[in-house]
């Protein structure tokens, strides 16, 4: 095998590792729709695959403009501990925009208490 090889493989393994990671992300908005209309809110997509925002709900009223994050276990210092790989940008704050942290193990969504 020579370098060129070599390089194509990591790069389509990369690619691979972005697919899942993208998909996860689909499936955990998806599900958060349907968690949302149990909750009473009517739900409106992002239709884009980018920008501070995946969902708009309404409810009471309210509009609520939040971002879906998958959390994972935090496997470093405080074990067994949940984290969220991000943090609000500065946009996200501007604009009031939450988080709803999914948990895909158990299949649970909780909203982040943002302290900033």
């Amino acid at each position: 095998m020579d370098n060129y090889e070599m390089f194509d493989n990591e790069t389509e393994t990369e690619n691979n590792l972005e697919l899942n990671r993208s998909r996860k992300g689909d499936l955990a908005e998806h599900k958060a729709v349907a968690w949302l209309w149990e909750q009473g809110y009517e739900v409106f997509l992002n239709c884009g695959c980018s920008g501070p925002i995946d969902i708009v709900a309404y409810k009471d009223g309210e509009c609520t403009l939040i971002d879906v994050k998958t959390t994972q276990r935090e496997l470093r210092a405080n074990k067994g501990d949940w984290r969220i790989g991000s943090k609000r940008t500065e946009e996200q704050k501007e604009k009031g925009i939450v988080f709803l942290s999914y948990i895909p193990e158990s299949g649970d969504f909780y909203w982040i208490n943002h302290k900033d």
